[in-house]
């Protein structure tokens, strides 16, 4: 099977980094992304700042690849957007990589050629087949070596309902209902919402990043209302660690938000697990499981973190968290009501080795639902997987990643100038390891 592909499904960061790992090595990846470009998923929150810096957005082997082609390498200290991140390193790299990435190849299955999951015979001897729907409506297989499936969990975003399932009504009312950050800067999208009564349902980075977008727009438009939805008893830490968080951005975004609730622009409705979502003509009125209604409400964004799809893997024998849906070895260390991103332990091909031989989960699906995913933790994924298969075990079982303990991790930024906090690094000084925080707005 050596003359095979490396299959890596996706061409986020984390996906065209895999592919730039296994270029450096001398292994044949075939990268496969559904959309028309590379960096989709990081396109669609293309308005919001990045909490890190430059330094800490470029793979090393990515940006050996990049610098054979003459790539300039934007200024370490700025903070990118979302656009900017996509545009200045995520296309070209995927341009570098050549026929190496296929658009609008959509992965709609990946099995054993020739065994469902139930037949044991030739598991480690026979190929992967990938099944592919092209955007031409064709469909066809890949054989593959391995498969990394770096597809993210973008586009499976978790529902308002308070149990982990859709709402009663929710999916009835989804033309008032955003599960994405809303760009208030589009004229259209700003429209949608001022003046309103908009609830914001979610306590992570990306809901505290639309509630000082949204405590802004208040502010210019004083009929507009927000109202914060928080499932747990009490605001307590959601703020994160303002001043002393490691990630400036980050800390001032906490340090923002607060202000706008001190303020009063913001109402805080607290304990509050959605189990209704009631229509009453052009309003929407929420109810918890404990009776609580929020009335009168014109549009909801629902930012309670994502999820990862793992209907096309069905075929395979995964070995995953019943709690967290990532891989059994790795879920004690990523477990968020144990650990914070900084005290993540150092893991790579070991902790993500399935019983199905040559599959890996990497990037922000290995975590399964927890919210906390580092970028620079997908890149040592994927160099780590990448050494295995090249067959340097040494190197493949030597991680080295070293976080600072930096708290509750999860979103991206909003701030107004991008250079306003450029002193600090990523997760402290400059020289501290690079670390990216992508959850989704989610951006983690």
């Amino acid at each position: 099977m050596s003359e095979l592909p490396v299959v890596v499904v996706g061409a986020g960061p984390v996906g065209l980094a895999a592919a730039a790992e296994l270029v450096e090595r001398g292994q044949e990846p075939l990268v496969l992304e559904k959309a028309d470009r590379a960096g989709a998923a990081v396109a669609e929150w293309h308005h919001v700042r990045l909490f890190s810096q430059w330094s800490e957005l470029v793979d090393p082997a990515a940006g050996r690849l990049l610098a054979e082609t003459g790539w300039q390498r934007p200024g370490d200290t700025v903070y990118p957007t979302g656009e900017e991140w996509a545009a200045a390193y995520l296309r070209p790299l995927a341009a570098a990589l050549g026929d190496r990435v296929r658009f609008g190849a959509e992965v709609v299955g990946v099995a054993r050629r020739g065994r469902d999951r139930v037949v044991d015979a030739g598991r480690d001897t026979e190929p992967l087949t990938v099944h592919v729907r092209r955007a031409d409506g064709g469909e066809e297989r890949i054989t593959a070596r391995a498969v990394i499936d770096a597809s993210g969990t973008w586009g499976t975003p978790n529902p308002l309902g308070g149990d982990g399932l859709p709402a009663v009504g929710e999916r009835a009312s989804v033309d008032r209902i955003s599960y994405r950050v809303p760009d208030l800067t589009d004229a259209t999208v700003r429209a949608r919402y001022a003046g309103k009564h908009v609830v914001i349902a979610g306590s992570g980075h990306s809901a505290l990043t639309a509630l000082v977008a949204f405590a802004d727009l208040a502010e210019q438009e004083p009929a507009t209302r927000i109202t914060w939805l928080l499932r747990r008893g009490a605001v307590g830490s959601t703020f994160g660690g303002g001043e002393a968080d490691q990630l400036p951005a980050r800390g001032a975004l906490g340090v923002r938000a607060k202000a706008a609730v001190e303020a009063g622009r913001i109402a805080v409705v607290t304990g509050f697990r959605a189990e209704t979502v009631e229509r009453h003509g052009d309003a929407l009125s929420l109810v918890s499981d404990g009776g609580q209604k929020v009335s009168d409400v014109d549009e909801v964004v629902v930012l309670t973190g994502f999820r990862p799809d793992l209907s096309w893997l069905s075929e395979l024998r995964l070995e995953l968290d019943a709690t967290l849906q990532a891989p059994v070895a790795l879920a004690p260390l990523i477990d968020p009501n144990v650990h914070s991103c900084g005290t993540v332990y150092p893991h790579g091909v070991k902790e993500l080795t399935h019983p199905e031989p040559d599959v890996y989960l990497a990037g922000m699906k290995s975590y399964g639902r927890a919210p906390t995913f580092l970028a620079v933790t997908g890149y040592e994924q994927v160099r780590s997987i990448a050494a295995g298969l090249a067959g340097d075990r040494e190197s493949a079982e030597r991680v080295e990643l070293v976080l600072p303990e930096t708290g509750v991790c999860g979103g991206a930024g909003v701030f107004d100038d991008p250079a306003a906090d450029q002193a600090g690094g990523c997760c402290g000084a400059p020289a501290e390891p690079e670390v990216l925080t992508l959850s989704a707005p989610r951006a983690r």
